[in-house]
């Protein structure tokens, strides 16, 4: 009786294992940022496809997290900045390496796939693909600043009237203002130290300018829609939308260098259906879907073509923040070695501290 019990139970077990794996085959769990997942986009790829998309929505600190608690776990396809592959992978094994013959490749902005899968590989193997990329500068109201570089933030004239965030993107901006490349030293975590302690000796003493260090997009936007800012330190699209209520407020490629940034396809090392990773990639990566959700995240994407069906009015913004001259100046980020962002941290917390 005892026998016959058990395999019942087991018997049990395993249809619900199956009911349970068919579902996982049926579902992918993306891990992205807000705006990267439209629900038109997700609807549109169920239909094609039948599978569901369960989306969390995230950002660079809180996807590293998550993955490094789960040691690769809980979901099947997350997007973190280029910078942040190599690093994590080498330090705690959170992404698997990608089945490049899986992907679509022409449906890629070449030289960006080539980028991307050389800033990604760790112990020759392809951990990351390009998605959606952009770049961070100033934002100034063009009445009231001449703002043309990130220095500029703590100038006399606009004393009480910037914002910028307490991150690591504010430290390196400053130190390629100061004539500084902090890339070229990321191996020397000495020398790296020592111009992150300069810069961020110089951040203490242009806090009377900053009226706030901005953490949410909507307190900066309104920030400068009310002239209660002059200029700030931001993000491209941010400038741009912005730019459309009101003529005089610009996006400025720094003349030091706008930031460049791209944020990724990335498999964690525990996902479940990297199938469904896949076709979603290959179908973001179609020039017709990619242009949709580059609406709405308000990004260019890197796929080939898409940008001919962007909006009309962003291309327009783009060709006149990023002439040829700003577009081949802008210092995209490469990977992030281990113990930098330990660096930063100390250095970000004394001028949080400093009065």
């Amino acid at each position: 009786m005892k026998t016959q019990l058990s395999r019942i139970v087991l018997a049990t077990m395993l249809v619900a294992a199956g009911a349970a794996h068919a579902q996982d085959n049926k579902t992918l769990r993306l891990l992205t940022w807000g705006g990267y997942a439209p629900k038109e986009v997700v609807e549109q790829f169920t239909k094609e496809t039948g599978i569901a998309v369960e989306v969390t929505n995230s950002n660079n600190e809180e996807m590293i997290s998550k993955l490094r608690a789960t040691a690769g776990g809980g979901f099947d396809l997350a997007q973190p900045s280029q910078d942040r592959i190599a690093g994590p992978q080498a330090e705690f094994g959170i992404y698997k390496p990608l089945n490049l013959s899986q992907i679509k490749s022409g449906l890629f902005i070449p030289s960006m796939l080539e980028a991307t899968q050389k800033n990604t590989t760790v112990g020759g193997k392809v951990f990351g693909l390009p998605h959606i990329w952009g770049t961070d500068g100033l934002v100034v109201n063009t009445k009231t600043s001449k703002a043309t570089d990130y220095a500029d933030l703590c100038a006399p004239e606009n004393a009480g009237k910037v914002s910028m965030r307490l991150k690591r993107p504010t430290l390196i901006a400053f130190a390629f203002a100061a004539g500084k490349n902090p890339f070229a030293l990321y191996n020397d975590p000495k020398a790296y130290g020592a111009l992150m302690e300069e810069i961020g000796k110089k951040l203490a003493e242009c806090k009377p300018n900053v009226k706030f260090y901005w953490d949410g997009k909507d307190q900066l936007l309104a920030g400068i829609r009310s002239g209660e800012l002059t200029t700030a330190m931001m993000w491209d699209t941010g400038g741009w939308q912005l730019n459309k209520d009101n003529p005089d407020v610009k996006f400025v490629a720094p003349k030091s260098g706008a930031l460049g940034w791209v944020d990724t396809f990335a498999i964690p090392a525990k996902g479940k259906n990297d199938a469904a990773a896949y076709a979603w990639i290959n179908f973001n990566m179609r020039p017709d879907i990619a242009a949709k959700v580059a609406s709405s995240a308000g990004n260019f994407t890197a796929s080939k073509g898409a940008d001919q069906l962007m909006d009309a009015t962003l291309k327009q913004q783009f060709a006149s923040s990023f002439p040829d001259a700003a577009l081949k100046n802008i210092k995209w980020y490469p990977a992030v070695p281990a113990g930098i962002e330990e660096i930063e941290g100390r250095v970000l917390d004394r001028i949080k501290a400093a009065k």
